[in-house]
């Protein structure tokens, strides 16, 4: 979205006139802005005001809701199935379209690392989407119901007990905020309280949010401890079968939440193309944010390994987040009409600034510029950072706002959980019989 926004910018005149088309194809009509997912998890955020509208914002391109199946880079030709694609076809679709273009610009980022572990496909969810986002909420609040409303210990045992795998900023923000979340709602159930949940974070190394450097990541470990989170680092989750967590250390835990955060993988587009990816699956790209030895080729984002113009070290890499990418998005459409122009074409280079955490309400961590920074100011540092970076002076605007209301009255704590099948109550009054969410898997899942 960065890339064609900026593009359209520089190429005002060209697009006036037709001279130049931008086409972009996407499988939803809507940018994410990631770094809100754990605020909007915790009701902070109203989940409308984390995502971007592409058509209001890229009102000079041509979006296409759909995605690419395909690239044969050496003809010029992608295969794009669209949603009316589907329809016609099936869920196997039709095919998909062939659409022809002159520069390609490659950005679909990442999608979930997962691993052979018994039942983490049945039973565990992904926090990536906004949609799973708010399922998760919802999961949450709802588990909180049933522990209510049951005299079985062991399934209010199950419903109070949430495991996180994966200690990066993924799977410890949102933990520290839904955990938060949590804690508050208790004080409006006769019956439950916050010492009766069980969080736990699973990490598979002995440190967690290696971002922020080791000092900050040992206090992070402290503070979640000190609020009676159980992490477990060097740590791996060796299934979760029949809804028990089973850990290698030996722990057992009866549970009906599994939040799966332990990793990205590039999207698997990337193997469907005919350019150059190196071991891990990304394309390989000059400085230059070229794809190299396939002119008219362009990446960016968690889909490209860029070097790093700026490290001592030869052959570093710049770190797939999006600190990087958003830079490297500007760079990248300047560069596509320096390549038009015939001009020179930029180097990408940025010194890694540093990374801010949020832990909940009022607590966060930050390693920023060699600082370290904890609690309080560390949070208002992360929440003021991503304030400064969401798209568009319109969601600001929308965010600051909702927080500035959080800071007035009390938090939301209602689960909506039927948003997932709106027509079950229709379906039941018309005779039918209601669809039913899978046992063993969260609402709002996908």
């Amino acid at each position: 979205m960065y890339t064609a926004l900026r593009l359209q910018r520089k190429l005002k005149r060209e697009l006036a006139r037709g001279a130049a088309e931008i086409t972009v194809v996407t499988p939803d009509p809507y940018m994410t802005y990631q770094p809100f997912l754990p605020e909007a998890a915790a009701g902070a955020i109203s989940p409308r005001h984390v995502v971007v509208p592409l058509r209001r914002v890229l009102d000079r391109c041509r979006i296409v809701i759909g995605e690419a199946t395909a690239i044969d880079h050496a003809a010029r030709v992608a295969t794009v199935t669209t949603l009316a694609d589907a329809e016609r076809g099936g869920e196997g679709g039709a095919g998909g379209r062939a659409v022809v273009y002159d520069e390609l610009v490659l950005a679909p980022g990442s999608v979930s690392r997962t691993l052979p572990v018994p039942g983490l496909a049945d039973h565990a969810i992904g926090f990536k989407t906004l949609e799973e986002a708010i399922g998760l909420r919802n999961h949450v609040l709802e588990q909180m119901d049933i522990a209510s409303s049951t005299r079985d210990p062991a399934l209010r045992d199950a419903a109070l007990t949430f495991v996180f795998v994966g200690g990066g900023y993924a799977g410890v923000e949102a933990l520290g905020e839904l955990e938060d979340m949590a804690r508050y709602a208790t004080r409006y159930y006769h019956n439950l309280r916050p010492e009766d949940m069980k969080w736990i974070l699973v990490e598979a190394s002995d440190r967690i949010l290696p971002e922020v450097g080791e000092e900050m990541g040992r206090y992070t470990v402290s503070e979640l401890r000190r609020r009676n989170i159980d992490v477990r680092l060097e740590t791996r989750l060796e299934s979760c079968a029949d809804r028990v967590a089973v850990l290698s250390d030996g722990a057992r835990f009866p549970t009906r939440t599994v939040v799966w955060t332990a990793g990205v993988k590039p999207h698997p587009v990337l193997a469907a193309t005919d350019l150059a990816r190196d071991a891990r699956g990304r394309l390989r790209c000059t400085a230059e944010l070229a794809v190299e030895g396939a002119p008219h080729a362009w990446a960016a984002g968690d889909a490209a390994a860029v070097p790093d113009a700026t490290a001592e070290d030869p052959g570093r890499e710049c770190a797939p987040n999006a600190q990087h990418a958003l830079r490297q998005a500007k760079v990248l459409a300047d560069n596509i009409v320096h390549s038009l122009r015939g001009e020179p074409l930029r180097t990408y280079a940025h010194a890694y600034a540093g990374s801010v955490a949020s832990l909940g309400l009022h607590q966060g961590v930050a390693h920023v510029y060699g600082r370290k920074i904890k609690g309080y100011p560390a949070w208002l540092m992360h929440r003021t950072y991503h304030l400064s970076r969401v798209p568009t002076f319109n969601r600001k605007a929308r965010v600051a706002a909702e927080w500035t209301l959080a800071g007035l009255f009390k938090r939301e704590i209602v689960s909506l959980g039927s948003l997932e099948h709106p027509r079950a109550e229709f379906e039941l009054a018309a005779g039918g019989k209601p669809p039913q969410d899978p046992p063993d898997t969260p609402k709002g899942s996908s």
